[in-house]
C-alpha cells in the first residue's frame, strides 16, 4: 500500500497510538555509550524470531546497541510510524521503498530475507505443474498486486501464454484465512506467504512453483531479498555506528539460527510451532537467509522491478519505470 506525504502527516497520531508498550532489555548497558535504535515489528511476525535472539544472547549490546523493540498490529501502521519518524527501523521490501524514493523521501534498505511465497497443492493433487492451475480455485494471500503473485503470473504468461485471474478462479483473502481454506479442501492450490507455506508443507501440502523459481526465471541471477531493514538515509549518515552494529547484530542473530537446532527449540513457544511444523519453518528459514553481495541483489532486484512495473502498472511502482538509485543502502559493514 502507498502511503503518501499527506496520509503520513493524517495517519502519524494513528501509527503512534497503535504502537504497544516496548520490550524490555534482557541486556546490562555496559559503561560505554549506546547507539538508540527503535524497531516497529509485527507483534506477531518472523522478523521477532531474530529479534528475540538478538536480546536473548545480547548481540546488540556487543555491539553498542540500545535496542527497543515496538509492536504494531499492522503493516500500516509500521509504515507510517517509519515515514513520520517515531521509529527508526521497519522491515519491508524494495518497492515500497523504490517508490517512496521516487517521491523524494530517503529511504533505504539492508537486505532482510529472501524467504518468498509459494502456490501449494496438496500432495495428493493432480495439479502437477503450473498449467494444471487453469480452471482451478486458487486461492492468494496479499492482495492483487502481492509481489509473488505477479512474478508467477508473469511466468505463466510467458513461457506458456496462460493469464492465471483470466482462466482461473482467484480468491483473495487474508494468510492465515487462505490456509485453512486450503486445509479444508475449499481451494485447489493457495499462494501464502513463505512462513504459512512452511506450516502446509509440514501438513500434507507440497510446492507447485514458488515465487524464488519465478523470479530466477525471469532474470535473476540468485536468491534475490524480499525484504530489508528499512531507515532513512539521514538517520544512518548521521548514526552510522549504531546502524552498523544493528547489522551485525542483526546477522550474528541469524548465523546462530542457521547452526543452532536448540535455538529454534528455545523459540519453540514464541513461533507456535512443534515437531514437524518447527523443523519445517526452521529449514524454510535457514534457506531465506541472504548470502550475496548487495550490489548483486539490488542488481537482480532492479530486473525484477521492471517486469513488476510492467504487469502490476501505476498501481505498484507509481510512474518510475526504473527502481530508484539508492533503494539498497551500500554502506554495510565490511
Amino acid at each position: 500500500m502507498m502511503i503518501s506525504r499527506r496520509g503520513t502527516l493524517c495517519l502519524a497520531a494513528l501509527a503512534t497510538a497503535a504502537a504497544l508498550v516496548s520490550r524490555p532489555s534482557f541486556a546490562t548497558a555496559p559503561s560505554f555509550a549506546m547507539g538508540k535504535v527503535r524497531i516497529g515489528v509485527l507483534k506477531f511476525g518472523t522478523v521477532s524470531w531474530a529479534l528475540d535472539t538478538m536480546k536473548q544472547h545480547k548481540f546488540d549490546a556487543a555491539n553498542g546497541i540500545d535496542l527497543e523493540i515496538i509492536d504494531f498490529a499492522g503493516e500500516d501502521a509500521t509504515n507510517v510510524a517509519m515515514l513520520a519518524g517515531a521509529i527508526d527501523i521497519i522491515v519491508s521490501d524494495w518497492l515500497w521503498v523504490s517508490r517512496q524514493r521516487s517521491e523524494g523521501v530517503d529511504l533505504t534498505l539492508v537486505p532482510y530475507s529472501t524467504a518468498v511465497g509459494a502456490i501449494m497443492v496438496k500432495e495428493q493433487s493432480p495439479i502437477r505443474t503450473i498449467t494444471d492451475l487453469r480452471g482451478n480455485k486458487i486461492g492468494v494471500a496479499g492482495g492483487p498486486l502481492d509481489k509473488s503473485w505477479l512474478l508467477i503470473q508473469a511466468l505463466a504468461r510467458r513461457d506458456h501464454g496462460l493469464d492465471l485471474p483470466a482462466t482461473s478462479d482467484i480468491v483473495f483473502g487474508a494468510p492465515p484465512l487462505i490456509s485453512e481454506k486450503a486445509m479444508q479442501g475449499e481451494l485447489d492450490a493457495v499462494l501464502n506467504f513463505w512462513h504459512f507455506c512452511a506450516r502446509l508443507e509440514a501438513n500434507g501440502f507440497r510446492r507447485l512453483i514458488g515465487a524464488d523459481d519465478a523470479a530466477k526465471a525471469l532474470g535473476a541471477a540468485g536468491a534475490v531479498s524480499a525484504l530489508g531493514y528499512v531507515f532513512h538515509g539521514k538517520w544512518a549518515s548521521e548514526n552510522l555506528a549504531t546502524i552498523r552494529g544493528f547489522v551485525k547484530a542483526s546477522a550474528q542473530s541469524k548465523d546462530l539460527l542457521a547452526r543452532s537446532d536448540d535455538e529454534w527449540l528455545r523459540l519453540a513457544p514464541i513461533i507456535r510451532a512443534q515437531g514437524k511444523e518447527l523443523a519445517k519453518l526452521r529449514d524454510r528459514y535457514r534457506e531465506g537467509i541472504p548470502r550475496r553481495p548487495v550490489a548483486e541483489d539490488a542488481a537482480d532486484a532492479g530486473k525484477l522491478y521492471r517486469v513488476l512495473a510492467e504487469i502490476g502498472g501505476e498501481k505498484l511502482v507509481g510512474r518510475a519505470p526504473e527502481m530508484a538509485p539508492g533503494t539498497f543502502w551500500q554502506e554495510l559493514p565490511k
